[in-house]
């Protein structure tokens, strides 16, 4: 049989005080009154002997505040690759004095509304609401126009306007063109969507936005991709069939822009089945910063996501509106967070050749 909870009434009464002058004293706000340290210390060693817990939610429902967000993910906190996004937010509640409640849901709707309808029950004061991949959200619970909530790596579906922040995929797009451009490449193929911007993967926001940016680079430097090959899902298995592909065609690509390091992986295994050698005969750029793209050889150039500043932001809008909506109210607006080029040894510098 479980043990009933003590309550404030057992505090004061092993304390011999009233049962306001225990919650002054646990709530903090005794010296304001002048209640004597001998009471302090009386009313804690009794807290401490009974194992009293304050009840945070009704405390939540007297001040207003509970000083907690909740952090609702779909497959975030089991995914090696997204699992920053997590330990940034942590970090910008804990600076802040905040609680994050967690919730994964696997990516199930019902899920979702039940773990939303949770936080909730738990008076959180505002909530992440986070994907594991950029992506443009199909709904969003209802209940969340009423609570202060923050979009993380998806964005709303059209008619819904809510703060969102996510990785800046179309400018990443250009920048893994220009890496190679600056390095002399012209001959670019493109692995897992492309050439032309309709060959992108229809649920991924994230594959339409980066090719959209090496389009519009490639348009400006007089080029087109030299080919393109769309997958619905970017595994090692589609990188290696699209390069072994173009080697039994004849074709050696003097460079290719892999849409993730998984497709990199598999590019990596065709080209050295053949006897390739990277980057001596092909360069090789990718996306998302995984540690594979440190572990391959040679190691990967990858343009990484920046999963732990899109929590820590999230975080840190949703404490500064809770703090001080007068000056910091939450905008429903897109925040785009820059994805740094992480330079190793997959591109070759073809400047100086004739």
């Amino acid at each position: 049989m479980a043990s009933r909870r003590v309550t404030l009434a057992d505090v004061a009464r092993h304390a011999g005080v009233s049962s306001s002058t225990a919650s002054l004293v646990l709530s903090g706000r005794g010296r304001e009154l002048r209640i004597s340290e001998a009471v302090h210390a009386r009313v804690r060693e009794a807290a401490a002997t009974l194992g009293y817990r304050r009840n945070t939610i009704s405390v939540g429902l007297r001040k207003g505040s509970t000083n907690t967000i909740g952090f609702v993910s779909d497959t975030v906190a089991s995914s090696q690759l997204a699992g920053d996004m997590i330990k940034g937010a942590l970090a910008a509640a804990r600076e802040s004095g905040f609680m994050l409640f967690m919730s994964e849901t696997g990516g199930g709707a019902v899920q979702e509304r039940k773990a939303v309808e949770a936080m909730l029950d738990h008076r959180v004061d505002g909530l992440v609401l986070a994907s594991m991949f950029t992506r443009r959200r199909e709904e969003i619970p209802g209940e969340l126009d009423h609570i202060p909530t923050v979009l993380v790596n998806a964005l709303a579906p059209e008619g819904r306007r809510f703060p969102t922040v996510v990785p800046d995929e179309r400018a990443a797009g250009r920048a893994a063109v220009e890496t190679l451009l600056n390095a002399g490449h012209r001959e670019i193929h493109l692995i897992g969507a492309g050439p032309r911007l309709e060959d992108a993967p229809a649920a991924s926001e994230a594959g339409h936005l980066r090719l959209t940016g090496m389009l519009e680079v490639m348009a400006d430097a007089g080029i087109v991709p030299a080919s393109g090959h769309p997958y619905r899902s970017w595994n090692p298995s589609h990188g290696w069939e699209a390069v072994h592909d173009l080697l039994e065609q004849g074709t050696v690509p003097g460079a290719l822009v892999c849409f993730n390091d998984r497709l990199a992986l598999g590019a990596y295994q065709a080209l050295q089945e053949a006897g390739l050698r990277i980057p001596e005969d092909t360069s090789v750029v990718s996306f998302d910063d995984s540690p594979l793209a440190g572990w391959l050889r040679p190691a990967l150039t990858s343009l990484a996501i920046p999963h732990r500043t899109l929590g820590r932001m999230a975080v840190d809008m949703l404490v500064s509106s809770l703090q001080d909506a007068d000056r910091h109210p939450l905008v429903p607006q897109v925040l785009r967070i820059g994805m740094p080029v992480r330079t190793r040894g997959s591109i070759a510098d073809r400047t100086a050749r004739p």
